[in-house]
């Protein structure tokens, strides 16, 4: 495994004058309030200017609009620049011709974990609720971890048992030494998200690291499942050796775990609804009960959100933290008080249609197969429309041209628990032009048509905010999904609805 670079945040980073472009995305924020808490004078921009950025600025975080005539401050000796940044951004060449450093997103939390208790959380699905599980369970034991998720959540700043919600952030800086548990006395906790796009996991030096499962993803960068195992298997190596703490929690099924494993220093220790597994995970739909065995340990809690995948997110959060020494009753009394997080299965609210009847809304930022899949079995579950009378109607933005060309049979087959599925253009990121002429949402549309889905073809927001507004009926469940923009559908949705009586 890599050598970690000791104190990199309070001893590399301090007094550095690093500039980041793309400041605004829930974790270049949370990464900047990381580093100004090392003694980073930190200073950014974003192309948007959002509650995120207002809340850095009002943190005392310089953060200008990225525009047109935007220009690299005089007195930066740093670059970090987002994933969503292309490297022929005027700023990055800006900070190429003046000779800075420049930094991946990645790279630098990489290195801010260097010098930190590092827990990292990976699988194609699932990372940012299991992050934030895991963050707020740790706040609630007292762990007081660092944590940067890749989504807001209102709970994250004070932990679920810690009153009444507040503004949603995406990241809550903790203490600098672990002040309890089986890390007592070390670097702090910093927990966050270990992403498996362009390799990016490959840049963490974890001390625990979690892998939920492996499937097909981000096909236009890694070529093949088998390339996928592999960078999953590297991942897995960097964690440290069982005589140095490192350990591996691995989903005991679904993750190629004789593969990902095979030779590695650290201890592992797999999870799963299988019996065999270390960490044996059951989960009652009906009440929403999860139990979580290990040895003589037995964990028990009932979840706000619903379905299986939700139930092993959460149960991977419990055995990270009890693995981290948290107190089991305290990991009990946080999971059933975790509310959720933006965009995974958000329940928008109730709205009252323009002839009468009521509509439920829910967001979702689900854009693979499985995802897709989990969240609408969940909701047909827990919510039943059709005991009302109602449908589940998915309006679902495909997230790039090459995912929805390589999954497209796997897409037509995840909507099956759907009576209704609206699909607008794909939301374009990464592909050529090429590309963009190999497969359309038409596409998609066709394939569940072929599949006895009700299928349509709407491209624009507004047209399809109108349609939703003529179309659904009293006891009718809408479900919003994508990775882009398509969140404003719901949204604008329930704005035109009428309220409904609690």
């Amino acid at each position: 495994m890599p050598t970690p670079i000791n104190n990199w945040v309070s001893e590399v980073f301090r007094a550095r004058r690093p500039f980041m472009v793309g400041i605004g995305g829930c974790g270049m924020s949370g990464l900047a309030r990381l580093l100004r808490s090392g003694g980073a004078h930190v200073r950014g921009s974003d192309s948007s200017l959002t509650a995120l950025t207002e809340r850095l600025s009002a943190e005392g975080i310089m953060v200008e609009h990225d525009g047109p005539e935007s220009t690299l401050p005089a007195d930066r000796d740093l670059l970090i620049m987002s994933a969503a940044v292309k490297r022929d951004h005027r700023l990055v060449l800006e900070a190429q011709v003046r000779g800075l450093p420049i930094m991946t997103y990645a790279e630098a939390l990489g290195l801010a974990m260097s010098g930190r208790t590092g827990v990292a959380i990976a699988g194609t699905h699932g990372k940012s609720t299991a992050t934030a599980m895991l963050g707020c369970v740790l706040i609630d034991a007292g762990l007081d971890p660092s944590v940067i998720v890749g989504a807001t959540c209102a709970q994250l700043g004070r932990g679920s048992l810690g009153g009444e919600a507040q503004e949603p952030v995406g990241s809550r800086i903790g203490a600098q030494v672990v002040p309890l548990g089986t890390f007592a006395s070390k670097p702090g906790l910093l927990i966050g998200e270990a992403c498996e796009f362009n390799r990016s996991f490959h840049n963490l030096y974890p001390t625990l690291a979690s892998i939920s499962s492996i499937e097909a993803d981000h096909l236009d960068i890694y070529g093949s499942i088998d390339a996928i195992i592999e960078a999953f298997a590297v991942f897995a190596r960097r964690v440290p050796p069982a005589s140095q703490g490192g350990k591996l929690l691995i989903a005991h099924d679904g993750a190629y775990r004789s593969v990902v494993t095979a030779g590695l220093e650290c201890a592992v220790e797999t999870i799963g609804f299988n019996p065999a597994a270390d960490w044996c995970v059951s989960y009652d739909a009906a009440s929403r009960r999860t139990t979580l065995r290990h040895e003589d340990l037995r964990l028990e809690w009932i979840g706000h959100m619903p379905g299986e995948h939700n139930a092993m997110n959460a149960a991977t959060a419990a055995a990270l933290a009890m693995l981290l020494g948290a107190e089991r009753a305290r990991v009990e009394h946080s999971l059933s008080a975790f509310r959720g997080l933006d965009r995974r299965m958000q329940l928008l609210g109730d709205g009252v249609l323009p002839g009468g009847g009521v509509v439920r809304v829910y967001d979702d930022y689900g854009h693979h197969p499985t995802e897709i899949d989990a969240t609408l079995r969940a909701l047909r579950q827990a919510e039943s429309p059709e005991a009302r009378g109602g449908r589940l109607i998915c309006v679902f933005q495909p997230h790039q041209h090459s995912r929805t060309r390589f999954l497209l049979g796997e897409f037509a087959t995840s909507f099956g628990q759907a009576d209704v599925v609206i699909v607008p253009d794909i939301y374009f990121v990464r592909d050529s032009q090429a590309e963009q002429q190999l497969v359309s949402s038409q596409d998609l549309v066709e394939k569940l048509r072929e599949k006895g889905v009700e299928a349509s073809l709407i491209n624009q927001f507004d047209a399809i905010v109108e349609h939703l507004r003529t179309f659904t009926r009293d006891g009718d469940l809408v479900v919003v999904m994508g990775a882009g923009p398509v969140w404003q559908v719901g949204h604008q949705f329930m704005k035109s609805l009428g309220k409904a009586q609690a």
